[in-house]
């Protein structure tokens, strides 16, 4: 056995661009660099049996053979002359002592790897089922092309906002927002959207055709932001139902846990369509496409949008993998801290086991992010001042006539206005 190296700087640099690797003794295939030169198995073999026997070899002829794949055993003297000619190098053939070290080390190595292996954090078959779970809720109920928005309330980002036939259009012709069907069925009377209706029978409720006009606003996009969020809490009621453990709780909590936290994990399945180089929101098309300047004309303030552009950016930059994202948002749902929860304990249970999955995945697949789970939770935080003020400004916004009709029902109901 050989210590295959190569001293040669140029030679290595001819192996690492791939050129075809030809024997430089017989012109057979090569397999690499040997005793620093380019050689097949053979010549390989044979060099190194030449050296340890110190054999003398006598040319039959005039010590000028070509030596070929052919004919490299009829001349040895012309092959091993062959071989010292390319570079090959007796220093570089192990001694038997040598030989049985490096083939010690190897084996050591390879024992060292596979306790390596052994103790190598994985996940157990149940945290990996929920991971699987989780993925496919989000998949169900999240289309970065938001296909089944374009049939919405265009946006209008100047001049006068003219209504659509509905109100609550954002509430009608969804696609499914995961395995179960929304249900189509129009309340006669009123339009009022009941959100604990919409969980547990996960229906939508409709509205009478309203054909008025807003006045010249400089709130033109507030309707088709309006129905933006409507659609993203459909799609987020589908998520939840999804999540192992959700389901078993008490509609009450079910619903607690919905209104208090809707608005933060809209945020963090956001920044899946939130583009770090332009600063802006792409759902789909290019009229899809929304900038801070945007969020201003549907009513909100910098004291919102500063903070929250830079949350998305902060989170963007954390380069989470698809299973943390999902992970984050149903930790972020299941907080037993939320207004109106009753059963805290078995929330919490709920979101330790999550939050064991997250810290396991982080472990098995970032071995460097020793802090990544701690900046995870930080952003959970950050959430709440953004909820916070988001709240703030729809309440200020459902408390003005003019302002609360271009609101859907659902959206009311759910940031604190009320429906009539």
């Amino acid at each position: 056995m050989e210590m295959a190296v190569s001293t040669s700087s140029q030679a290595q640099d001819e192996f690492d661009r791939n050129v075809p690797r030809i024997c430089g003794v017989c012109g057979d295939k090569a397999t690499g660099f040997h005793f620093n030169a380019m050689t097949c198995e053979g010549c390989k073999g044979f060099f190194r049996r030449s050296m340890k026997r110190r054999a003398t070899f006598t040319c039959p002829f005039n010590g000028s053979c070509n030596i070929t794949k052919e004919n490299r055993r009829h001349c040895q003297a012309c092959r091993l002359k062959r071989c010292l000619e390319i570079g090959m190098m007796k220093e570089f053939i192990l001694t038997d002592e040598e030989v049985q070290r490096k083939k010690d080390l190897i084996q050591r190595r390879k024992e060292e790897e596979a306790l390596r292996e052994a103790q190598r954090p994985r996940l157990t078959e149940e945290q990996q089922n929920i991971i699987t779970t989780l993925l496919e809720a989000h998949h169900k109920t999240y289309d970065d092309s938001y296909q089944d928005f374009s049939r919405f309330r265009p946006p209008v980002r100047e001049g006068p906002v003219t209504r659509s036939a509905s109100r609550a259009a954002s509430l009608h012709s969804l696609s499914d927002a995961s395995s179960d069907s929304f249900s189509h069925s129009p309340e006669s009377g009123d339009s009022k959207v009941n959100l604990s209706n919409l969980l547990m029978a996960y229906q939508e409720q409709g509205s009478s055709p309203d054909s008025a006009e807003d006045d010249g606003s400089r709130l033109s996009m507030l309707p088709h932001l309006a129905d933006l969020v409507s659609y993203s809490i459909q799609k987020v009621i589908g998520f939840a139902k999804m999540i192992p453990g959700f389901r078993d709780l008490t509609a009450e909590d079910q619903i607690a846990l919905l209104k208090s936290s809707v608005i933060e994990v809209i945020m963090l399945r956001s920044n899946q369509s939130f583009n770090l180089e332009e600063m802006s929101w792409s759902c789909g098309s290019p009229d899809f496409k929304y900038c801070v300047n945007d969020v201003t004309k549907a009513g909100h303030t910098l004291e919102l949008l500063e903070p929250l552009v830079k949350f998305q950016v902060g989170l963007k930059k954390l380069n989470l993998h698809e299973e943390e994202h999902v992970l984050l948002m149903a930790i972020c749902l299941l907080s037993p801290d939320r207004p109106g929860v009753q059963d805290h304990a078995r929330v919490e249970a709920l979101q330790d086991s999550l939050c064991e999955v997250l810290q396991a995945y982080i472990r098995v697949n970032h071995p460097g992010g020793r802090l990544l789970y701690a900046k995870m939770i930080q952003k959970l935080a950050d959430l709440r001042s953004l909820n916070e003020e988001h709240s703030k400004q729809y309440r200020q916004l459902s408390f003005q006539p003019e302002h609360s009709m271009q609101l859907t029902p659902l959206v009311l109901e759910v940031f604190g206005g009320q429906v009539t």
